[in-house]
């Protein structure tokens, strides 16, 4: 059974007016205070980002499901008490509704970025969602990163959670996506077809003087023996974050099996796959994608079926079978988390209402119009026809 482990980062966020307030000092000072600061004994740790309005909530390496979600949900309520003491909330939104001017931590590293990518790193206000799952070696890490290329846009319309950038709503469901692309050396990769290869290109891009790492959209773990997925949104409901973990760690899994088997990987060029990502970023689930084998338009619905046939037999291996059907069933019924903000928005009339919402759904507290007689929340209505069959 491979472990895998989770990265969240949150917006850090007036409980009042909901515009994100720069508080990750503080809230990290906390975390190191005293017994009242002090984390539960399965963790999680807490980090400070590029800017102090957010802060991430990294787990430990579990092998099961259900332990993997006791951590994010503990993770997620460990953070917000910090954050309550400091007078903020923190929020899953992977962009702020409300425009913000960020306030850039002041580190070696981080002063170097800023310095290197202006206003690329100063208007960086983005809350992403990064999987590490574990690999035998680089060369093994490095076959599973060149036979999952094709289905990572699936992550991103499935995790989509910032619509609105800089006070309005930007036409994406991901417009993380967007901005994160700026990065130089983000986005997808070649087929590498070996670890020797990775490396040599990572020394090459290292030898320009540009970057200090690589923000592929996967990549080995600098770190850990772990491959690192980092094409998601920070998830609005911490049941579709460990609904894309499952998922990440059967990509790797089901990848790793067909390198062994001598199975080749798919050559599709990075240009498609880009048109992938965008699609993925501007419609999420609303409209088609590009199918992961065929690289041409079809339904969301289908992709994602394309998707679950892929990973099946590895999600029956690790006994997550059921949490993923029901997980894709929730999401293709209730919304992705761009969905329910811009509902959100509908109803409330302003983006502080957003905010407000979702820093509810974070904590999976119940909102009275979404209370059913199912756990947690129901579909929203209006979102049970999200995609044609």
């Amino acid at each position: 059974m491979r472990t895998f482990g989770v990265e969240e980062e949150f917006l850090i966020v007036d409980p009042d007016n909901g515009s994100p307030v720069p508080l990750a000092g503080d809230i990290v000072r906390l975390h190191g205070a005293g017994p009242q600061g002090v984390a539960p004994p399965f963790g999680p740790t807490l980090a400070i980002e590029l800017q102090q309005e957010q802060i991430e909530v990294i787990t430990s390496p579990h092998s099961s499901l259900s332990a993997l979600g006791a951590e994010i949900r503990a993770g997620r309520s460990y953070a917000d008490s910090l954050a309550r003491r400091a007078g903020a909330r923190i929020a899953a939104l992977a962009t702020s509704p409300l425009a913000i001017a960020p306030h850039a931590t002041n580190t070696e590293r981080y002063d170097a970025l800023l310095e290197k990518f202006a206003m690329t790193a100063r208007e960086q206000l983005t809350c992403g969602y990064h999987v590490h799952v574990s690999v035998d070696s680089d060369e093994e890490g490095v076959a599973v990163l060149d036979r999952i290329r094709s289905w990572l846009p699936v992550l991103t319309a499935l995790s989509s959670n910032s619509p609105f950038w800089n006070g309005s709503d930007s036409g994406y469901a991901s417009f993380r996506t967007q901005a994160w692309n700026r990065w130089s050396s983000a986005g997808p990769t070649d087929v590498f077809g070996s670890a020797a290869a990775y490396h040599s290109l990572v020394a090459d891009l290292s030898a320009t003087g540009v970057i200090m790492s690589p923000d592929f959209d996967a990549r080995l773990s600098a770190r850990h023996p772990t491959v690192e997925i980092r094409v998601s949104d920070v998830c609005l409901d911490a049941r579709d974050a460990l609904l894309i973990a499952a998922l990440v760690r059967a990509l790797v899994d089901t990848a790793a099996r067909e390198w062994k088997s001598g199975q080749r990987p798919d050559m599709v060029s990075v240009p498609v796959l880009r048109q992938a990502t965008w699609r993925a970023s501007r419609f999420g689930l609303h409209g088609e994608l590009l199918h992961p084998r065929t690289h041409k338009p079809a339904t969301a619905r289908h992709v994602l079926a394309a998707l679950h046939s892929h990973v099946r037999d590895a999600l029956e291996g690790t006994g997550d079978a059921h949490y993923a059907n029901e997980g894709l069933q929730r999401i293709l019924s209730q919304g992705t988390g761009a969905a329910r903000q811009r509902q959100a928005h509908q109803r409330t009339g302003s983006l502080a209402g957003v905010v407000a919402y979702a820093t509810g759904v974070t904590h999976l507290e119940p909102i009275d119009h979404e209370r059913t007689d199912q756990p947690y929340f129901a579909a929203a209505s209006g979102t049970a026809a999200l995609v044609a069959s």
